[in-house]
This record gives C-alpha cells, structure tokens and sequence, in this order.
C-alpha cells in the first residue's frame, strides 16, 4: 500500500499526529506538509491532518481539500475543543464536505494545547470563540491515549480499504 499523509500544523499538535500516522500506516508511507502541495495521484490512501480555525479546517487545508482528486482518504484534526463538542463535530464534517466524491474511510479529531500567548490573545476576543472553555482540558494533548485512538481508528479504516482495493 502506497500512503500519503498530508498535515498542516501551527502549532505542532497535528505534526505530531502525522508522524504517528506515517510510523503505523503498513506500505510506503510519504509525510509532507500541506504547504507542498503534494500530488495525491498514485497513492492507495491519503490521510489529511488540520488544525482548526474559526470552526474550520485551516484555510491551508481547506484549499487542499477542495482540489484533492478523487481518492480513498481519511482526516483528521487537532483544536482546542472538547473532542466529542459541536464545534469539533461540525469542523470535520464541514472537511468531510470539502472532499467531495471521494470514498472516506473515517476521520479522527483530538484535543491540541493551545499556545498560552493565542489562547491570551483570543480570551480578549468579544465574544470569545466557543471553544475557549475546553482549552485547558487540552494541555498535554495530544497524547500516547490520542495517538492510540489514532491508530484503532486507522486500523479499522486500513480493514476497510483492504477490502476494497
């Protein structure tokens, strides 16, 4: 299996999560970052990692998700949230969205620690953003459990597509 992992990260949260996916990730495993703009043909599977911004993929990611080809492809995602809130839940079915016509084999979104000079910056925001109450639930994220939970989710998502190539 050919895999190319795709990320973009402020803050380091979701590089990390693309280095764990790229060492669990069975085949030749390619990691670049969004802002290459790598070529998705000729990949068996394209895992796509974002951060969020304004309840959304980062305009980064957005772009790349817009064009991305048809292709077998999985997302995941770091923010501030709550991992189970809305506003993560809309994040990445709004990503979902931006892909299209191609065939998605699951998604993942964690908890990412916010840098305390952002987090600073965005508490004197009026109103603040809505995930600026789960934000210190998220320090230490992510984690060895969230890179676990990364992998079952990749597992499954790897099952599934085996299945289908």
């Amino acid at each position: 299996m050919k895999n190319l992992i795709v990320y973009s990260s402020k803050s380091g949260n979701t590089k990390k999560l693309a280095e764990a996916v790229s060492n669990f990730l069975p085949g030749e495993n390619f990691l670049k970052s969004v802002r290459e703009n790598p070529d998705p043909t000729g990949y068996d599977f394209v895992v796509v990692g974002f951060w969020l911004q304004a309840g959304k993929a980062d305009p980064e990611s957005q772009e790349y998700l817009e064009k991305l080809p048809l292709s077998n492809v999985f997302l995941f995602a770091t923010h501030g949230a709550a991992k189970g809130s809305a506003h993560a839940q809309n994040a990445m079915q709004g990503a979902q969205q931006l892909v299209g016509a191609s065939q998605s084999f699951g998604s993942f979104n964690c908890q990412g620690e916010v840098k305390a000079e952002f987090l600073a910056k965005v508490q004197k925001k009026d109103p603040p953003p809505p995930w600026i109450i789960d934000a210190p639930e998220a320090v230490g994220h992510p984690d060895a459990t969230d890179i676990a939970d990364l992998q079952k989710e990749l597992e499954r998502a790897v099952t599934l597509l085996r299945s289908k190539i």
